[in-house]
């Protein structure tokens, strides 16, 4: 390759990041799952659309499917919110285990007997599209407010679920007779053993290390953490374990530990997952051949119906049975299994085993991802509200930044007030820091000045507090606590979300 086409290779990658950054405006305004528009231009591009660009190669892009996985898991295991997931664990971890076992074998005898598909590929397919999507989920639910438990339930089975449906996938796609059920069973208790272990030891140690260890540069934190996460997916895969339950337990420890320069961290985080889906998904797209989806249309209808209207349903009714969840919440987990990366991805498996019927089943699952995704997903907030799940907006949590000031044993903590926070209107006093730590700076406006006790916050603020180093976490808790709380907030709840709570009892 000449430095010509390479610079030709970076405009063009150049414009075709612009414009999925710009799609991402219009698929929020929609309603849509993002991916639907990055396939879309991945089809445009593609043999069949205006690029003309002719691509084949499965094994490359399940390669690079799987290196997008891993960051998007992490950036969602980083975003996820311990408080949230722990009283919804037990029902979580059962739904992502018991709920896919029961998709994939009611999927599967749709296939077969529907559609007229062997046991193998009929197998398969189950297996691939009984997999949620985290980020195809939440793009739309972030939108509407909803229980606690909803939204930890989704989170949790989404991080969790991919595991066994990655096993199960190759199993199926193994030359040679299917392994007995128990066979699998056991495998892939081994294998999620194995990941959970590894991914809640590298993850402690990588968060136990950040906080004891000052790096030179704050911009350094971000590249750590995002580095820690792939090494818990490389060892967790290394040691024949499952490497995607590594690297989101891994993430999701880091993402809880008060880690130092965390707004810029999540940010960076963020940024990477996004551009993770955009070239997996142009990717994905370009794979797809249009003019060979023709036969495939109905077949994968009836699979999406029996999935859609009858597997997932009865996946959440009996995982969920033991929990006494209202049917009202389970409507909405039913409804909200959507499908986006994951089951695209997991079908280019088979494709490189060389199992029988691939492209067939390639089709049939990218037919599938598209045409339910575009039902489900703009009708996921409508049926929030005929369900009544919607919960009353809550006082935005304040971002917080901490960066170590290691000769001087504390912290210098940057805290903005968001739009909503019910800091505003507390005085410097009557945040009622502990000893040890004080608000030194306000930035208001663009202009910067040494607070008085009796200076007044507003929301936009911007505020320097220093803390020593045994008192820091206190003063974090007790800032986030005026922040759901306001002035009246109780300094025996210095818990950001007891003092919410005890603030919507007032």
């Amino acid at each position: 390759m000449t430095v010509h086409h390479l610079n030709q290779l970076l405009l063009a990658c150049s414009l075709v990041l612009l414009v999925a950054v710009a799609a991402v405006r219009i698929s929020s305004r929609s309603g849509l799952p993002s991916l639907l528009v990055y396939l879309g231009i991945g089809i445009v591009i593609g043999a069949d659309g205006l690029g003309h660009v002719r691509f084949s190669n499965a094994e490359l892009t399940q390669i690079i499917g799987y290196a997008a996985l891993v960051v998007i898991l992490a950036e969602g295991g980083l975003g996820t919110k311990w408080k949230e997931i722990k009283p919804v664990l037990p029902s979580a971890c059962v739904l992502a285990l018991v709920g896919v076992a029961t998709s994939v074998g009611i999927t599967a005898a749709g296939a077969h007997y529907l559609v007229g598909l062997e046991w193998r590929p009929a197998l398969i397919i189950g297996a691939v599209v009984s997999s949620t999507d985290a980020a195809a989920v939440f793009s739309v639910l972030r939108r509407i407010p909803l229980p606690a438990r909803v939204t930890g339930t989704l989170e949790a089975e989404s991080g969790f679920n991919d595991a066994p449906v990655v096993i199960l996938v190759v199993a199926f796609s193994t030359t040679g007779p299917v392994s007995h059920w128990y066979v699998l069973v056991g495998e892939i208790a081994l294998e999620l053993a194995i990941g959970a272990a590894i991914g809640l030891a590298v993850g402690w140690l990588g968060s136990w290390g950040l906080k004891h260890v000052a790096l030179p540069a704050s911009g350094l934190y971000p590249i750590a953490v995002m580095a820690i996460a792939v090494t818990a997916y490389a060892t967790g895969a290394l040691a024949h374990g499952s490497g995607f339950l590594a690297v989101y337990l891994a993430s999701m420890l880091l993402g809880n530990a008060k880690l130092p320069h965390w707004p810029a961290t999540r940010g960076f985080a963020e940024g990477l997952g996004w551009i993770a889906q955009i070239g997996m998904f142009v990717l994905l797209g370009l794979l797809v051949t249009p003019h060979e989806l023709g036969d495939d249309i109905v077949p994968a209808l009836l699979i999406g119906l029996v999935l859609t209207m009858v597997a997932r349903p009865l996946s959440v009714v009996v995982s969920l049975l033991p929990f006494r969840v209202p049917w009202q919440e389970q409507a909405l987990m039913s409804w909200a299994g959507l499908r986006g990366a994951v089951p695209i991805i997991l079908a280019t498996i088979p494709m490189v085993n060389g199992v029988d019927t691939t492209h067939r089943i390639f089709n049939i699952v990218f037919v599938l991802v598209v045409v339910y995704t575009l039902i489900q997903g703009p009708t996921l907030p409508w049926l929030a509200g005929k369900l009544r799940l919607g919960e009353p907006q809550e006082a935005a949590d304040l971002g917080i930044e901490s960066a170590p000031l290691e000769r001087l044993r504390g912290h210098l903590l940057s805290v903005a007030i968001p739009e909503g926070s019910r800091m505003h209107g507390v005085e410097i006093n009557e945040l009622r820091l502990p000893a040890g730590s004080a608000v030194t700076l306000v930035v208001r406006e663009g202009k910067s000045f040494v607070p008085l006790p009796t200076t007044t916050l507003r929301r936009g603020d911007e505020l320097l507090v220093v803390a020593t180093d045994p008192v820091r976490e206190a003063a974090e808790r007790r800032l986030r606590a005026v922040g759901r709380g306001g002035k009246l907030a109780s300094w025996l709840g210095t818990n950001g979300a007891e003092a919410g709570s005890e603030s919507r009892g007032r």
